[in-house]
C-alpha cells in the first residue's frame, strides 16, 4: 500500500480521484495501468445497464452501488486523458455545469418556460444551436451508431419528426407494417437472402414507429416480451418434464400444444 494514502471512515470524490491516480501510477496496480479506453469500453456499458437494473428493481442500496460503479468508469476514463494532458475531472465538471446553465435559460436566464414539454423542446433547440446543427439531416447523423438498435431507431424517428418531415398516425403505421410484412413474404418466395434481411429490418423499423404512435417505448416493449418468453419457456419445460417429455424431442403440433398450455398457465398466474 502507498505510504501516502490514508484510509478513512468515509471517502469523497477527491479521494476517488486520488485512488484512481494511484492505481494508474508506476507503483500502482498492473491491471489498471495497462487499461485503455477501448479495453474497458464494454465495462462502461455493462455498469450502466446494471444501474438501470437497480432502478427497475426499485432497490436503493443496489442503485447506490451501481452508480458508484458508473462513476468509477467516468473517473477511470478521465484519468487516462489527464495523463495525456487533454483534460481532467474538473474540466469534465466544468463542461457539464456550463451545458446545464446554457440549456436552462428559464432558470439561469430571463426566459419564461413553465411546462415540462416546453423545457424539453427548448433543450433540443439550444442543443442544435450549440452543436451548429442547422438541418434535420445533421441531427440524424449525430445519433450514435453505438446505441442499441431499437433505441437508436426511436431516436432517429423522433428527431425526424421534430424536423417536420416525418409524422404519421397509428392507422398509417399499421398499414405500413402490413405492407412491410407483405414485402417480406415476397422476398422469402424469391429466396433472396439479402432482400429478406432488408425487409426484416423494415418491419422492425415500422414496428418501432407504430409503438411510438401509441406512446410506448419500443425498447421497454421488447424487454417485456423477452421476459414473457422466459416465463413461458420455463413453464413449458416444467410441463414437459411432468409429462415425462423432453422439449428438444418435440415437433409440430405437439410442441405447439405444449407452448399454448404454457402460455395459458403463465397468463393465469399473472392475471
Amino acid at each position: 500500500m502507498s505510504s501516502d494514502f490514508v484510509k478513512k471512515e468515509k471517502y469523497s470524490i477527491e479521494d476517488l480521484l486520488e485512488i484512481m491516480s494511484l492505481l494508474r501510477s508506476d507503483n500502482g496496480c498492473p491491471w489498471d495501468r495497462e487499461q485503455t479506453h477501448e479495453s474497458i469500453r464494454k465495462n462502461f456499458i455493462e455498469e450502466t445497464y446494471e444501474a438501470v437494473e437497480a432502478i427497475d428493481c426499485d432497490d436503493p442500496a443496489m442503485l447506490r452501488e451501481e452508480l458508484g460503479d458508473v462513476l468509477l468508469q467516468v473517473v477511470f476514463h478521465t484519468q487516462m486523458e489527464k495523463e495525456k494532458g487533454n483534460f481532467d475531472f474538473s474540466d469534465v465538471c466544468d463542461g457539464i455545469c456550463k451545458k446545464l446553465v446554457v440549456r436552462h435559460p428559464h432558470i439561469f436566464g430571463d426566459e419564461q418556460i413553465c411546462e415540462a414539454k416546453d423545457v424539453a423542446n427548448r433543450w433540443d433547440e439550444i442543443k442544435k444551436e450549440t452543436k451548429g446543427q442547422k438541418t434535420g439531416s445533421e441531427t440524424l447523423r449525430a445519433v450514435p451508431k453505438q446505441l442499441p438498435a431499437l433505441m437508436r431507431c426511436a431516436k432517429l424517428q423522433q428527431r425526424a419528426e421534430k424536423s417536420g418531415g416525418y409524422r404519421f398516425d397509428t392507422a398509417w403505421s399499421l398499414r405500413k407494417l402490413d405492407e412491410e410484412i407483405s414485402e417480406l413474404r415476397e422476398a422469402i418466395v424469391s429466396n433472396n437472402a439479402i432482400r429478406c434481411g432488408e425487409e426484416v429490418g423494415d418491419i422492425l423499423f415500422s414496428a418501432v414507429y407504430l409503438a411510438r404512435t401509441l406512446d410506448l417505448e419500443p425498447e421497454e416493449c421488447l424487454t417485456a416480451s423477452s421476459e414473457k418468453f422466459i416465463r413461458r419457456f420455463c413453464a413449458a419445460e416444467e410441463i414437459a418434464r411432468e409429462d415425462g417429455k423432453n422439449i428438444p424431442e418435440l415437433r409440430g403440433e405437439e410442441l405447439s400444444a405444449l407452448w399454448q398450455k404454457a402460455k395459458e398457465q403463465t397468463t393465469k398466474k399473472r392475471g
